[in-house]
């Protein structure tokens, strides 16, 4: 199946309107970071499957900041775009939903490109997660609260001192 696929100019389109519709600082940032990560999914050899090629469009535009403001809304509405234009309408109500969850963990650097992936296939090609991936974003989430915990201790310990 041969995809179809979009320029930067579709992804600035986008990323207004994500501005114009919930807020934000407009304009680009850095146009390089627009331009590679729609470059880099056209090519086989570095992503062969659609999955491949979506987590790389969404990751690449949530981490690197190709725009002022809205990087995140902007990767999660790349990915629905992609899916529209390749014909996977059928998807993206469940992959804004669940994006919309997962966005701030890639940010955050809880959800790393590797579970990315393993989110992404599942949320395209099965019902449910299956119960090894809900271990761990389960897993990846309670660091998270792990380290929260932890700093908190910190600052106990420190308030204690004075």
């Amino acid at each position: 199946m041969a995809l179809n696929y979009f320029k930067s100019e579709n992804a600035i389109k986008i990323h207004d309107k994500i501005i114009q519709i919930s807020g934000g600082k407009e304009g680009v940032k850095d146009f390089g970071n627009i331009e590679s990560p729609l470059a880099h999914i056209q090519n086989d050899d570095y992503y062969p499957t659609f999955e491949e090629k979506i987590t790389h469009l969404i990751f690449s535009f949530n981490k690197f900041h190709a725009f002022n403001d809205g990087n995140k809304r902007t990767s999660i509405a790349m990915g629905a775009f992609f899916l529209e234009i390749n014909g996977l309408d059928v998807f993206i109500n469940k992959f804004i939903i669940e994006m919309e969850n997962i966005a701030v963990t890639v940010a955050d650097n809880i959800v790393d490109k590797e579970l990315l992936f393993e989110i992404i296939s599942s949320l395209i090609n099965e019902e449910d997660y299956n119960e090894s991936l809900k271990l761990k974003i389960l897993n990846a989430l309670q660091q998270v609260n792990t380290e929260s915990e932890q700093i908190n201790m910190g600052i106990a310990f420190y308030k204690d001192l004075y």
